[in-house]
């Protein structure tokens, strides 16, 4: 199938991007927030008065507790988090606000054997490709039950840091390839801007817009999708091959920016 071209936030018709949506979904790190912190004041306020007016959805490689940290611990009091759409871990998992909690709608778990053949294969891969880095912030491997994540750097390490580690991609690119290769039953990507996520074949962000459209008894192409990594290797494209409304931004300022002229839009 041939590769699609994802516009840039600045070049879209926002009337023609609304015209008809029913879903706005955006990835996390380096669209909502930076990798691992929370939304800034602005992008939460729009964010949150966007839940207002359509339906609202994060897909991130992140784990849950990460989604509660840098996105629901942010909305504000006016947020209908009854329209608030939750699937960490590439979409293998959703979460659903119930009135008083959010609930677990499904998840798709990895086998103990899967979840072991993975760790091994990033481990090594990583060891043989000169990626096993001495110095770590934090944990190198986590297993998340749906998926699991190398993160060369750490799970902790500072922004700066993993911004810089792999900017041409070809670390993590090189490294997914290989454990791939060896994990044809399971699907390997790159993740963040440091990371590889692994889960089960064919859940990822494609799968999780899916899953939405038919609980939400809308059709894919109703939902507009927002993220930084739009190219063919990047973990947000499975999102736009699979039919969506896919939207490229640089990082959370163009969301802001994106945000506030979809906001003006509905609110017509």
């Amino acid at each position: 199938m041939t590769d699609i071209s994802v516009p840039y936030w600045n070049i879209v018709d926002v009337n023609m991007l609304c015209e008809g949506a029913r879903l706005i979904g955006f990835d996390l790190d380096n669209t909502l927030a930076r990798s691992k912190k929370p939304m800034k004041a602005d992008m939460a306020e729009c964010f949150s008065a966007l839940t207002s007016l359509i339906d609202v959805a994060v897909i991130t490689g992140g784990k849950y507790s990460l989604l509660q940290s840098q996105v629901v611990d942010r909305l504000s009091d006016h947020a209908d988090k009854s329209k608030l759409h939750l699937m960490p871990t590439s979409g293998t998992r959703y979460y659903r606000w119930d009135g008083q909690r959010w609930g677990k709608v499904f998840s798709h778990d990895l086998s103990d054997e899967d979840r072991a053949k993975a760790k091994e294969s990033l481990e090594r891969n990583a060891r043989e490709q000169g990626i096993w880095a001495t110095h770590v912030w934090g944990e190198r491997i986590e297993d998340r039950g749906s998926q699991i994540t190398f993160s060369a750097l750490g799970q902790l390490a500072p922004v700066e840091a993993k911004e810089a580690w792999d900017p041409t991609n070809e670390k993590k690119n090189r490294l997914a390839c290989a454990v791939a290769a060896e994990l044809p039953n399971l699907e390997v990507r790159p993740g963040g801007s440091s990371s590889v996520d692994i889960s089960q074949r064919g859940v990822d962000k494609s799968f999780a817009v899916r899953e939405l459209a038919d609980i939400l008894d809308i059709e894919v192409g109703q939902i507009v999708f927002i993220g930084d990594r739009m190219e063919p290797n990047g973990n947000d494209y499975p999102a736009a091959k699979a039919g969506t409304r896919a939207v490229k931004v640089n990082g959370p300022a163009d969301t802001v920016k994106l945000c506030g002229e979809i906001i003006a839009r509905l609110s017509r």
